[in-house]
């Protein structure tokens, strides 16, 4: 299928399927953050999937490849970003499996109804404060600081669009984890799972991937520490196989 890309526009491979992305470097690109979290993140056969702030929809384009979900939503509210996800959807010839929605991640409950999907993914804003930003209507600093939403616009409206059982995929900052665990207790999302990543063995983690279950009882597994490097410019073995090499 041929794709018109616009201006600053480029289409990278996923290795996966034989897939391939529409991206601007001018505006945002995935990173490393977005395709641990679809690796992490897991959904059975004929579970339906929502991604908030799906960006160019990346995670649900991987985890189309890597699951056996029935269907796939990513919502993003910049229609930019939404308009490169429609068309990489379109290119991988996925419209029946992923459809992607222009709206406000603090809208999902109204925008889906409530207990409309067995798996939530998020790849939310980390950065509280808005210091240090030129634009805040930039797409960049949209993606990276809480503009237009919160940790707890994310994990609220996770919690009404998640079934009763349903799970719940984060990646987020370390350095935010007690008020993380708070906000998903908040709102009855148990924490089930947890792992830290670490850019090399002898530096502090930079991200933690997070499941939680709605409705689920008290008990937390901590998995072994996914270390990224085994030196500058060498992806350690774990990380070579999520990105599929």
């Amino acid at each position: 299928m041929t794709i018109n890309l616009k201006e600053n526009e480029r289409l990278d491979e996923l290795q996966r399927n034989g897939y391939r992305i529409i991206q601007n470097p001018e505006k945002f690109c995935f990173g490393m953050d977005a395709v641990l979290l679809s690796g992490f993140a897991r959904a059975k056969k004929g579970d339906r999937v929502l991604d908030m702030g799906t960006g160019t929809g990346i995670i649900p384009i991987l985890m189309e490849a890597k699951t056996e979900a029935s269907h796939l939503t990513g919502l993003e509210i910049q229609p930019e970003s939404a308009d490169m996800a429609k068309r990489s959807v379109e290119l991988n010839h996925l419209q029946d499996k992923i459809a992607i929605v222009q709206g406000d991640m603090k809208e999902a409950g109204t925008l889906f109804g409530a207990a409309s999907f067995d798996v939530v993914t998020c790849n939310p804003p980390y950065i509280i404060e808005q210091h240090g930003i030129k634009n805040p209507d930039a797409p960049k600093a949209i993606a990276r600081h809480e503009i237009l939403c919160t940790l707890e616009d994310v994990v609220s409206q996770a919690a009404k669009v998640l079934k009763p059982g349903g799970n719940f995929y984060m990646v987020h900052r370390p350095f935010r984890l007690a008020e993380i665990m708070v906000t998903l207790q908040k709102y009855r999302l148990e924490p089930k799972r947890m792992q830290l990543v670490y850019p090399f063995v002898d530096k502090e983690p930079n991200m933690v991937l997070l499941e939680a279950n709605r409705g689920g009882r008290p008990r937390m597994r901590v998995e072994k520490p996914l270390i990224v490097y085994r030196e500058p410019g060498v992806y350690m073995p774990e990380i070579y196989e999520i990105y599929g090499y």
